[in-house]
Order: structure tokens, then C-alpha cells, then sequence
């Protein structure tokens, strides 16, 4: 995995090399538009992290010449956190953006949700785990044939931790996958959106068995 990062304040893009390499990526820098564009060409990166402010050519001309001929994840790092600037980032392509100053496990949570929306092969329309069916097309969910009537937010986090059983997901990653572009979000909404599943899923929502806490990591979804 190789990441480009774009952004002319050294003390961020040193900040983010070093951590994006802990987590085992390989990391190239860029200052300006102009480099930026450089390297794309000549790192081909996997995806770019790329700030709007930039001298010169700013970050949203970079993401238009990079989308004539790429369409290579790019999350967008903004100084405002405004409805504006994120209609503006996803209208012009973008896959994901992140407000300064961040947080880098939110940062590596948005990294990886953008990822697995790009890798992630398309999967059945139905999704069974266990006793628990859930119809992507007609948006139903069924367990042990009983329907269910989900709202739209706990339908999505359903689906999300069903796409992969058995893996834990964290709060940030869940907030990622679920609550994009919703800055306020936090680990409260997660935990009473499960809490919420639980009522209506669980025979016992004291004594889940489908979906499961993993103490100080997130949640997942055993067989049941």
C-alpha cells in the first residue's frame, strides 16, 4: 500500500508519514500541486490524502487533473468543517474528506472505509449469517423468520458488520462506514444504535448473541 500525501505544512506531512508507516504503508510526500501531480504519475500510489490549501494549485484543481485520469481514492483534508466544503470535495470527486486539526485514528478509520469501499468485491443481494437474513434489494432483514423493521442508520450498521462476520469493528471504523461526512458523530451513536439493534434483533438484549461486544476494541457479529 502506497500512499501520496499532499500538503505544504511540513510539520503535518511529516506527522502523517510517520504515522501511516507504523501502520505498515509506504509513504511519499508532496508540498505543492505541481509536485503532487509529479508524483502521482510517477509513485502510482494506491491512495492520496490530499490537503485543499495549497500554494499555487490548490487541492481541488489537483483532484481534477488526478480524476481525467484516475479514479484512485483521494480524501480530502480540509481547514473548514462546512456543509460547502464537503458538498464541494465529493462533487469534484472526492472519496472522503477530514477536517483540521484531526484525529489519526479517525483519519485511519476514513482510510480504511474508503479502502474497502474500492476493494470490498461485490457481494450477494442476500446475506445470511446464521439465523439472521438480510435482502440488500428489498432492504429487509429476517431472524429466525421474523421480519424486522430497521430504520435506515441501524439497517446500514447491520449490513456493515454482516459483510464480514466474526471481524471486530471499531467505533471509528463504524463512524466511517456509516456515519460519513457527519463530523459530530461519535462513539455514543454507535453504541446506541447497537443498543437499538439489540432491542429489536436479541431475544435477550441483555445476553446478546448476535451481535457481540469485544471489551475495549468495538463489535461484531457472531452466527448466533
Amino acid at each position: 500500500m502506497k500512499i501520496l500525501v499532499v500538503d505544504d505544512e511540513a510539520d503535518i506531512a511529516h506527522l502523517l508519514k510517520r504515522f501511516l508507516e507504523t501502520k505498515g504503508r509506504t509513504v511519499v510526500t508532496a508540498a505543492n500541486g505541481l509536485e503532487a501531480l509529479e508524483l502521482f504519475k510517477k509513485e502510482s500510489p494506491d491512495l492520496v490524502i490530499l490537503d485543499v490549501m495549497l500554494p499555487g494549485m490548490d487541492g481541488w484543481t489537483v483532484l481534477q487533473r488526478i480524476r481525467e485520469e484516475s479514479q484512485i481514492p483521494v480524501l480530502m483534508l480540509t481547514g473548514r468543517d462546512t456543509p460547502t466544503d464537503a458538498a464541494k470535495g465529493l462533487l469534484s470527486g472526492a472519496d472522503d474528506y477530514i477536517a483540521k486539526p484531526f484525529d489519526l485514528a479517525e483519519l485511519e478509520a476514513r482510510i480504511a472505509a474508503v479502502l474497502r469501499r474500492y476493494k470490498t468485491p461485490s457481494r450477494p443481494s442476500v446475506l445470511k449469517v446464521g439465523d439472521l437474513e438480510i435482502d440488500d434489494n428489498l432492504k429487509q432483514v429476517r431472524v429466525l423468520n421474523r421480519s424486522v423493521s430497521l430504520s435506515p442508520k441501524e439497517y446500514e450498521l447491520l449490513k456493515l458488520l454482516a459483510s464480514e462476520p466474526g471481524r471486530v469493528f471499531s467505533h471509528q471504523e463504524i463512524i466511517a462506514e456509516v456515519w460519513q461526512h457527519k463530523p459530530l458523530t461519535t462513539s455514543s451513536d454507535v453504541t446506541k444504535y447497537i443498543y437499538l439493534l439489540r432491542e429489536k434483533l436479541e431475544e435477550d438484549p441483555d445476553n446478546p448473541k448476535y451481535i457481540v461486544t469485544v471489551r475495549g476494541f468495538g463489535y461484531k457479529l457472531a452466527s448466533g
